[in-house]
């Protein structure tokens, strides 16, 4: 699975910054207390997990950690700690990183988390509204079409009406998406390398298939976004039940 240019870049800024930073405090670690340097490189820590990944913030716990022994506890230049004092703060300076990282992301996911869920309530709305008010199941299908390769980042989608030809991935009611009969897992894998089949249907009865296709090496989406995709074909489902006519695709 591809990672972003985002991650990668918080990932360099991780190892390198308190690189820089420690290096940067060398000439002022005969004037500054132990506990007064390490502090420094946790706010170093806490701008990297802001900025990136969970993983990133936690890398540069583990690399300000090293740094610290390395330039800024006696003996310097080496990676072995002489005094009790010293061996605590490195550790505490780990702790402290790695929880702050923690927090940091944690913070940064429900913010985005709030902003995505206001913009998913808002499509399913949008949706709903043109559903209920009689529109065209044409208009509907194209919307949906619109909205699902939007939120998924998909480089295409189409619509089929009635035809369950070939034996495509599938994106479940669940959010997953199955291969045959085997779970696929999008976190490790990846999207699968063909089109993905979303069903549209009411209850049992299937009335059409969005053909999502990928874009290939694409990050999947998370399990939220997927399921408002679920939600949005289900909508069109009901507006092709209610219209009765049959759609070409």
């Amino acid at each position: 699975m591809r990672i972003p240019p985002r991650d990668w870049i918080a990932l360099s800024a991780a190892v390198l910054a308190p690189l820089a930073v420690a290096l940067a405090l060398v000439p002022f670690r005969p004037h500054m207390t132990s506990a007064n340097l390490a502090l420094i490189l946790v706010l170093v820590v806490v701008a990297v997990a802001a900025l990136g990944s969970r993983a990133a913030g936690v890398v540069a716990a583990l690399s300000s950690a090293a740094w610290f022994d390395f330039f800024l506890t006696r003996p310097y230049q080496r990676f072995t700690i002489a005094d009790g004092d010293d061996i605590t703060t490195t550790f505490l300076l780990l702790a402290v990183g790695v929880a702050v990282s923690h927090l940091a992301a944690h913070a940064r996911t429900l913010k985005l988390v709030t902003v995505t869920d206001a913009a998913h309530l808002a499509r399913i709305h949008a949706t709903a509204s043109l559903v209920q008010s009689g529109g065209s199941p044409y208009a509907v299908v194209d919307q949906v079409r619109e909205q699902l390769v939007e939120i998924l980042g998909m480089r295409g989608c189409r619509f089929e009406h009635g035809t369950l030809l070939g034996r495509h991935p599938r994106m479940e009611q669940d959010g997953s998406v199955t291969v045959g009969r085997t779970t696929w897992d999008l976190d490790v894998d990846g999207w699968p390398g063909e089109e993905v089949e979303l069903r549209a249907s009411v209850g049992d009865r299937y009335l059409g298939r969005f053909m999502l296709q990928p874009e290939p090496g694409a990050v999947p989406p998370p399990l939220q976004s997927r399921l408002v995709a679920v939600s949005l074909s289900d909508q069109v489902g009901a507006a092709l039940d209610t219209a009765g006519p049959v759609l070409d695709g």
